[in-house]
């Protein structure tokens, strides 16, 4: 069970301005579970829908309590729905949603048209554009390249299990997608199954299926075969 424990994935959570939520954690799962209550008790402190961006852009669309930090910007045709905490430095490209439950550190960036949801992107963390980040933690300095999917939902509905060693242990959610280590990066493409557990300083190169528990420090790569065969001569309207 070591492998699956919050300090095997996130070695720097002391610089997190909210690393509150995860405090008495243990299991990545837990965390996830509690930030409804996290945001819920930040923003009871003081009267929310404090925006401190340095700019936003035309024809966005922020709605219920929200916290926005000071240098982030945000670009035009965002919605943000909250409740929603953003930290310091962010860039929020155009066209992407950030839905109720997500937590973005400082000097993090959201790609154009990505959908960020119920989520904690910890510090200079980066999600490219066309990506989606559903019920997931990221570590710090961890890339979502272009196109890549987190899927965070079985197709039954079941609970998310995560089998290790063996033994398969039952997370207790049925909305879970994944866990991406410090330093960790997912290329254009790659899509996670329900339940990934990728450890830190991990490169898992473009179009990629991923699924269970991957370890820190690898290179994970495709295994592509191309038939080839001969093209008649066309020439295209």
């Amino acid at each position: 069970m070591e492998q699956l424990k919050l300090d095997y994935y996130f070695k720097d959570m002391g610089s997190f301005a909210f690393k509150e939520i995860f405090k008495d954690c243990i299991y990545p799962w837990e965390v996830l579970s509690n930030i409804n209550e996290y945001i819920n008790k930040f923003m009871s402190n003081k009267e929310m829908k404090i925006n401190k961006a340095t700019e936003i852009g035309e024809f966005c669309s922020i709605s219920g309590n929200y916290f926005i930090d000071e240098g982030t910007k945000i670009h035009p045709n965002v919605t943000i729905q909250g409740p929603v905490i953003i930290g310091k430095n962010v860039e929020i490209q155009s066209g992407a949603l950030i839905r109720p439950g997500t937590i973005i550190g400082d000097n993090c960036s959201v790609g154009h048209s990505s959908e960020v949801k119920h989520a904690i992107l910890q510090n200079k963390s980066k999600v490219a554009s066309l990506a989606f980040v559903g019920d997931s933690i990221l570590g710090r300095s961890a890339r979502i390249g272009s196109g890549t999917i987190l899927a965070n939902r079985r197709f039954d509905q079941k609970n998310i299990t995560i089998k290790i060693d063996g033994e398969k242990i039952d997370t207790g959610l049925d909305f879970f997608g994944s866990i991406v280590g410090d330093n960790t990066r997912l290329g254009a493409n790659v899509a996670s199954l329900p339940g990934a557990f990728i450890g830190p300083y991990t490169w898992i190169l473009p179009t990629l299926q991923v699924r269970g528990f991957i370890p820190a420090e690898k290179r994970i790569f495709p295994k592509t075969e191309y038939k080839i065969t001969d093209n008649e001569k066309v020439e295209l309207k």
